[in-house]
């Protein structure tokens, strides 16, 4: 057999040769340093047998920085964790340890609670295992064995995975641990040359609140030590900068037990959120869309016909009444707005139509899946569904387009986009799916936008365009979406009366950009960690009256500046002058105005935010404001 390599000569091997032969075949040294295999794009273990003719790329810890080649290491992690867990614990129970971004993590069923300061003691149980050296065998039982082999082992866990899993059962051994698992895993842990365990967590069994919930402990792991400094120090910037930490300290927003993945907005939030809408409406109105509003509560009859009731209804919170009908609460515009389209005949004249509708959704995500922000119950999108002709697609595809890049570069934020296409559980035929992926293809080209394919990651009503966003830390967020759908407005019979008297089917473009003002205000929290630009900050300005007798003036200062429509309040002296300027330093505000004896009307004490302070005359302050 042969195997084509990446610069294109082949290899050749004996027949049902493995990775490992095959680095073996090019160095000593390339197989001392190899730790995955890279086939057809998918990655595979070195153990496992090549296919004649397969292009195969050989990562070694070389490939330090590789996506590949990190979650190989972290994934061998996750089984040193184990290892050391079930050592250091008796008793306890084994459920899954998968690789993430950034690390790795592991469930365990305790038999009694652990700590956060436990974590040291596990850690240097695993260093003790990398001192000793572990080498990772791989074999292939039957599903019998596998189940009859981990009900001995008491491991009830991993007796469900047996029964649920698909194809062959396969089996790793490092040291006197064998786990369940697919793989990939490295050769030894030579590789290991950076591991720390960051922090626990409760997670279901699952993510199914109704099942046990077990104790997830995550860590990562590099392949250098400098690249794990790197990698902590982000992790101490990201807690700063953490939107559920700033949102309390901020006083922006909390959460309640009582409505878990339900956003308790402050006013301090509101002043965010007011901002962000009066942007979506000013920007709505200027690119003609037109503001409705539709209700939240629907009979299952609508859901059905829109298809989300076959495709989404695990997802939706359902009322059922006495007589037998079931409501469900709306977990998206779309089918309102199909029936507000159709409640009337529609000529080519009045096309495009384009609805646009800030409304709040509810989504029955899992309590295991929640968090902050950016993963709620109560998401309130800023929605847009554009009802157009065949010919007008390309165009409006563009308008849509347009805005994502202006609304996105008012933020400082660049999107990258992905090209979500047809799902196996797709609804229409594949021409319909051809022309509709043909023209977001298009629509991605023409605007000159990089992009990457997400095969199958489509709607089931049409392919779309997802938008992420790299924030200040380094890490990816999706943000909108653009789709483009014939199948909702076909299933409601929705048509327009063309030029030549007769009707013709209507295309809609799903349309969101900021995705939802609840993720996207966590994300902008975090990107200018609580620092947000004059425009979208809380309370802009502070006016700090240094003693009670200086309080009047200060008054009529912040109710000047109010006039103006500046967000102002007014630091009464309870405390000493310099405490007040740190605390304003801390709640982040742009300025803050120390009003003494020396100041007036020509003459304020203006303090930056960071320090900076300068005199300025009211004229002048307010001209520096208006430019902000």
């Amino acid at each position: 057999m042969k195997v084509v390599l990446p610069d294109n000569s082949q290899l050749e091997l004996p027949d049902g040769a493995t990775g490992l032969d095959a680095a073996r075949a090019i160095g000593p040294k390339l197989a001392e340093q190899a730790v995955l295999v890279r086939a057809d794009g998918r990655v595979q273990d070195l153990r496992l047998p090549l296919e004649d003719g397969q292009p195969i790329q050989i990562l070694t810890t070389r490939d330090s920085g590789d996506p590949d080649a990190l979650s190989v290491l972290r994934h061998s992690s996750a089984h040193l964790l184990a290892e050391a867990v079930r050592r250091l614990y008796p008793g306890v129970k084994i459920a899954i340890g998968p690789p993430i971004d950034n690390g790795f993590y592991y469930d365990f069923q305790f038999p009694d609670p652990i700590r956060e300061e436990d974590l040291e003691r596990i850690e240097a149980e695993i260093q003790r295992e990398l001192e000793e050296g572990r080498e990772w065998s791989r074999e292939e039982i039957s599903r019998d064995e596998a189940k009859a082999r981990f009900e001995a082992e008491g491991e009830p866990y991993k007796v469900e995975l047996v029964d649920t899993a698909e194809g062959d059962i396969s089996l790793y051994t490092q040291g006197d641990f064998t786990d369940l698992c697919r793989g990939p895993h490295l050769q030894n842990s030579k590789p290991i040359k950076a591991l720390k365990l960051t922090g626990l967590a409760g997670a279901y069994w699952r993510g199914d609140s109704s099942r046990p919930q077990l104790t997830r402990i995550y860590g990562t792991a590099f392949y250098k030590q400098e690249d794990l400094d790197a990698h902590l120090a982000r992790l101490e910037e990201a807690q700063k900068r953490d939107h559920r930490r700033l949102g309390v300290q901020l006083d922006l927003f909390h959460f309640d037990g009582h409505s878990p993945g339900s956003a308790f907005w402050h006013p301090k939030g509101m002043a965010i959120w007011n901002e962000l809408e009066d942007l979506r409406r000013s920007e709505n109105a200027r690119r003609g869309y037109v503001e409705v509003k539709t209700p939240l509560i629907y009979d299952k009859a609508l859901w059905v016909t829109s298809g989300h009731w076959e495709k989404f209804r695990q997802n939706m919170f359902q009322i059922p009444l006495d007589d037998d009908q079931v409501y469900g609460i709306k977990p998206m515009n779309c089918p309102g707005h199909m029936l507000l389209f159709g409640s009337a005949l529609r000529s080519y004249r009045d096309l495009p139509l384009r609805y646009a509708e800030a409304a709040p959704l509810h989504r029955n995500e899992l309590a295991g899946a929640l968090h902050g922000l950016t993963r709620v119950r109560y998401v309130t999108q800023d929605d847009a569904h554009i009802f157009c002709t065949q010919e007008q697609v390309p165009s409006e595809l563009d308008g849509c387009v347009d805005y994502l890049r202006a609304l996105y570069r008012r933020f400082g934020l660049e999107p990258r986009a992905e090209f979500s296409t047809r799902p196996d559980d797709k609804l229409g035929s594949d021409a319909e799916w051809d022309f509709a992926e043909g023209e977001i293809q298009a629509a991605l080209e023409r605007q000159e936008i990089e992009y990457v394919v997400g095969a199958g990651e489509g709607s089931f009503y049409g392919p779309k365009i997802d938008l992420h966003v790299t924030d200040a830390l380094g890490r990816a967020w999706q943000l909108g979406t653009i789709q483009l759908d014939r199948q909702m407005p076909q299933r409601f019979g929705l048509t327009y009366m063309g030029p030549d008297n007769v009707e013709h089917p209507v295309f809609v473009i799903h349309r969101a950009l900021y995705g939802s003002f609840e993720r996207f205000i966590g994300i902008l929290t975090e990107q200018y960690a609580g620092a947000f630009p004059f425009w979208l900050a809380p309370v802009q300005i502070r006016i700090l009256p240094v003693g009670e007798a200086h309080l009047e003036q200060a008054s009529a200062l912040g109710e000047r500046l109010r006039a103006d429509g500046y967000r102002v309040e007014i630091g009464e002296p309870t405390e000493t002058i310099g405490k007040r300027i740190r605390t304003a330093e801390v709640e982040k505000i742009p300025f803050a105005i120390v009003y003494g004896d020396r100041e007036s009307d020509d003459s304020l004490a203006v303090r930056s935010r960071g320090g900076e302070q300068e005199t300025l005359s009211l004229v002048d302050l307010l001209a520096k404001l208006a430019t902000l």
